[in-house]
């Protein structure tokens, strides 16, 4: 085992919760902590946007549908415009149109309250072994090395200390990347998560992948994070930041 898969192996998977109920995000926080996670929780999207920004992406989220300011729909879509989190709405409505809504465009699962506490840990899990953990540590600045960093709530890179303004589909295929480092994560993969509802191909990924390297690899031409693999997809290698 490297510095980096030490390192990312000794903390427990972070679990953001939002919810506009106090006694729900009590006894959500109690079910997670007793199952192993570290949970975060929020009573309303932009004070969960606010607390991204400042302890860093979670694994994954657990979030309420009917919330003042942001409905959790809204939530979700902020979230994506910056990362490729998985998401479990947890909420009271039970309309089909609802949970097919939520599955579809922003969910990798959909629970109804009241809800069984290992039910719960077991779809989470489900979900994080289908996704896969993130391969650095979650924190607000994700260190790669001493040349590059990625702050994704704000969609930035620093390369070599240089900041550098990323678009959100550049940062959701960085952050996908970065996900599964060390493996080769395939282009139908890809096309799938950054456009889950568009008859997107490979050459609308190329350009884009093209522009991200530009953006954060010293010799875009000889890229040093994002490799391509042919016939199969991209990867980016495990790199230590004690490096």
């Amino acid at each position: 085992m490297n510095l980096i898969d030490a390192k990312v192996s000794e903390m427990p998977r972070r679990v953001l919760v939002v919810d506009d109920n106090e006694q729900t995000l009590q006894v959500v926080r109690l079910t997670l902590e007793r199952g192993g996670f570290e949970v975060l929780t929020s009573s309303s999207g932009p004070e969960a946007l606010t607390m991204i920004k400042r302890s860093g992406l979670p694994h994954l989220a657990l979030v309420d549908l009917n919330m003042p300011m942001m409905s959790g729909f809204e939530f979700c879509e902020a979230l994506h415009e910056f990362s490729d989190v998985p998401v479990i709405m947890l909420t009271a409505v039970d309309e089909e149109q609802t949970i097919v809504k939520g599955i579809d465009l922003y969910a990798e699962d959909y629970v109804v309250k009241p809800f069984r506490p290992s039910e719960l840990i077991a779809r989470i899990n489900r979900v994080l072994r289908r996704i896969g953990d993130f391969a650095y540590v979650l924190d607000p600045i994700v260190k790669i090395d001493e040349k590059l960093s990625v702050d994704f709530s704000n969609r930035t890179a620093f390369v070599n200390k240089e900041e550098v303004s990323l678009t959100p589909t550049e940062t959701k295929i960085l952050y996908i990347l970065m996900r599964n480092a060390g493996q080769t994560v395939t282009t139908d993969f890809l096309l799938r998560r950054v456009w889950p509802l568009e008859s997107a191909y490979e050459d609308r990924l190329h350009v884009h992948v093209h522009r991200l390297r530009r953006k954060v690899e010293t010799e875009p031409s000889s890229p040093q994070y994002i490799i391509s693999k042919r016939g199969a997809g991209y990867v980016f290698p495990k790199v230590s930041s004690r490096a």
